[in-house]
This record gives structure tokens, C-alpha cells and sequence, in this order.
């Protein structure tokens, strides 16, 4: 068997950091971290954005924590709380001391359709690198974070581009109405296909028919319809889930002193807006993954950190913090109608999310009015 003081389930941006949280309050404790993906760490954004506007693929990979064991290409099957052990798929066993579920989340699939990328790894960017040259057609499935991005690095690599989904509008569960209306209509502008209000009933790796009785065929077929948090091991050991490993403000599982969740498959108190959320995006895999890593290793300091997302969609940007949900009250501020300004959103009369549209070093004051509640952001 195997033995380590930390072993961290997961080898993603979220293990990467908190192996390094580890690090800097336990110099010489070994820590182990296993994941299912063949690569070491890497920047998932990059999969959408910078590797298809020319960033070499070295701009990938994280510089890991001192005295790190490595063990890709690996799932952990069982997890023994009681005994300190895990198992993984190959038969290895591993004895710990503490435990950090970092198992991310997959994305979301239709049952039968096989061939379709179901986006999230660097081998699916492979894939789809290697099919979408100049010329071939590709039909995206999904109109909200992954497929917005994705469409758009396609066209910008010569790709002809459907996009499908059932909303009416790109980023319709983020965006303001007449936000996601316009930026539909920019897609379009920009040579995107996009057919919004399309259900897919059949999906293949080169064909999609929807029920309206569209029926397209394609080189590739590519679908971001969001992800689903990884908690299947977590709930096989008996840990509470809700939408996520239930966790405190120092990621420590209630009733496991020594058993931690972080990042996206964790659900966790949201100080700012006094909730509990599950967040998915690359600030928060960053600075929760540092944080429970370092209560871990003894910090035991909340995590009170309010995280950002950001996109880019052709040569328009955005930031956003907090509850950026278009069924809440929006309050717009355009500076120029829907290019550039500032959203606010609002619950029973108070600011819970910011969306700061190709507006930049606002995210500090969109922060502060949150934690205030009152008020709305202007450009």
C-alpha cells in the first residue's frame, strides 16, 4: 500500500492549487494526487479560448508543488473513510492522512449519441483541433459558456459553425433579454448558423436532427450543455451532497475533521451573499482549491473570497461576479447599448451579481457593492 499525509483526489487546476496551499504550511508532508485525466494539470480556459487564437500549447501546463507525487491516468473506485484508504481502478491502494475530493465535475450528455465531443478535456480539444480546419462544418450543441466560446474560436479558425440550442438567445440564463438578443444577433454577423429554439432528438459524431425536423451533417458534432458535479464517490462513501460535496467555509466535510472538498464539486458557503453555491470556473478552482489546501494543512482560515468568471466571445468581453442569473431584476447601465456597460443584478432589492460587458478593473468595486447590498454599478 501506498502512504501519504495528503492525498488529493483530482488533478486539476483546483488539486494543483491546493497542493500548493499544502506546501506552503507543511513543508516536507507528502502529499499524493491522483487523477483519471492522462495530463498532468493544465489551464482548462485555454481549451476555448487562447490555444485557438495561436498561445502555444506550453502556456498549458502548471509548474506542480515541491515534492509532489504524481499519479495520472488513474480513478480512485472506493474510498474507505473509517480505515483511511482509497482505491483506484488499476487495484492500487493508498493510505492517508487527510483527504481532499477535488474530482471537478463531467459534462452533461445525451444518453445515445455517440460520437458527439462532449467538451471538457485537452484530448477533446485535440480531437476537434485535428477535424474543424478551414472549411469543415461543425454544429455546436449549446448556447451558453463552452458552446458561446467555442463557436466563436471555430469561425475564427475557418470553421463553419451551427450553433443549436432550445433558448432563444446565446447566454439566455446569464444575460439580460435584450443582452442575449444582441449578442445572437453579433453571432450571426460574425457567419455563426445559429438556430435558437432547436431541441436535438438525435445526435451523432457527423449528424444532428432536431425536433423541429432539422437535420444537418456535419465533420463534427461538439456539445457544452454545462456539467454536473463529480460526487459519485463522495456519495458511495456516504458524504453529504447537494449539488456538490457539502462543505464548510475551510472546505472541511461536516463531521470529517480530516476530510476536504474544493472547487467544482463542492458546495460551500458564499459569505458575500449568504448562501451556499457551487461554483465552476477557473478563480474559484484557483483560490478554493489554495485555501482548503492550506486549512488542510493547519491555516484554518474561511474562505471569504467572492469568485469572478469571465469570457470572451469574438471582440466582445466580460466579467462577472456574484448571482449573474437573467431571471433576477436587471439594472443596465450602457455606456453604448450592449458593447459596452455594466448590469447589476438584483434580489428583493439588493445588488447580488455584477456583469461588467468589455468594462475592466471594476471587479474589486462590483465586489464591495455586493458585500454592501445596496445600490447598482455603474460604467
Amino acid at each position: 500500500m501506498n502512504t501519504t499525509k495528503y492525498l488529493i483526489i483530482g488533478a486539476g487546476m483546483t488539486g494543483d492549487m491546493a497542493a500548493k496551499g499544502i506546501r506552503e504550511h507543511d513543508s516536507d508532508g507528502s502529499i499524493t494526487m491522483i487523477g483519471a485525466d492522462p495530463h498532468p494539470p493544465y489551464k482548462r480556459p485555454l481549451l476555448t479560448k487562447g490555444l485557438w487564437q495561436g498561445a502555444p500549447e506550453e502556456k498549458l501546463w502548471r509548474e506542480p508543488a515541491e515534492g509532489l507525487e504524481l499519479v495520472t491516468g488513474r480513478r480512485i473506485v472506493s474510498l474507505d473513510l473509517a480505515g483511511h484508504t482509497a482505491a483506484d481502478d488499476a487495484g492500487e491502494e493508498y493510505g492517508w492522512e487527510k483527504l481532499l475530493l477535488a474530482t471537478g465535475a463531467r459534462p452533461r450528455e445525451v444518453p445515445g449519441a455517440d460520437g458527439v465531443v462532449w467538451f471538457r478535456t485537452l484530448d477533446d480539444y485535440h480531437h476537434v483541433r485535428e477535424i474543424a480546419g478551414e472549411g469543415a462544418h461543425v454544429v455546436v450543441i449549446g448556447g451558453g459558456f463552452i458552446g458561446s466560446e467555442l463557436a466563436a474560436s471555430l469561425v475564427g479558425n475557418g470553421a463553419r459553425v451551427t450553433m443549436l440550442f432550445p433558448e432563444p438567445g446565446i447566454g439566455h440564463r446569464l444575460f439580460p433579454a435584450g443582452l442575449s438578443a444582441s449578442v445572437t444577433d453579433y453571432y450571426r454577423e460574425k457567419g455563426v448558423d445559429v438556430r435558437a429554439g432547436e431541441m436535438v432528438s438525435a445526435a451523432s459524431g457527423n449528424r444532428v436532427e432536431t425536433q423541429s425536423g432539422l437535420e444537418l451533417e456535419a465533420d463534427a458534432v461538439v456539445a457544452g450543455l454545462g456539467v454536473i458535479a463529480d460526487t459519485e464517490l463522495a456519495e458511495a462513501a456516504g458524504l453529504e451532497v447537494n449539488d456538490g460535496i457539502v462543505v464548510d467555509e475551510y472546505g472541511r466535510v461536516p463531521g470529517h475533521d480530516d476530510v476536504f472538498a474544493a472547487g467544482d464539486v463542492a458546495r460551500f458557503p458564499v459569505t458575500a451573499l449568504g448562501i451556499a453555491l457551487r461554483i465552476e470556473h477557473e478563480d474559484h478552482a484557483n483560490s478554493h482549491g489554495h485555501a482548503v489546501g492550506a486549512n488542510m494543512a493547519g491555516a484554518e482560515a474561511p474562505y471569504e473570497h467572492l469568485p469572478f468568471f469571465y469570457s470572451d466571445l469574438f471582440d466582445l468581453g466580460y466579467e462577472a461576479v456574484g448571482l449573474v442569473d437573467s431571471r433576477l431584476e436587471a439594472v443596465e447601465d450602457w455606456q453604448e447599448p450592449y458593447r459596452k456597460g455594466v448590469v447589476t443584478f438584483v434580489e428583493d432589492g439588493r445588488p447580488r451579481g455584477v456583469l461588467l460587458w468589455n468594462v475592466w478593473d471594476k471587479l474589486d468595486e462590483a465586489r464591495d457593492l455586493i458585500r454592501a447590498g445596496e445600490g447598482a454599478l455603474a460604467v
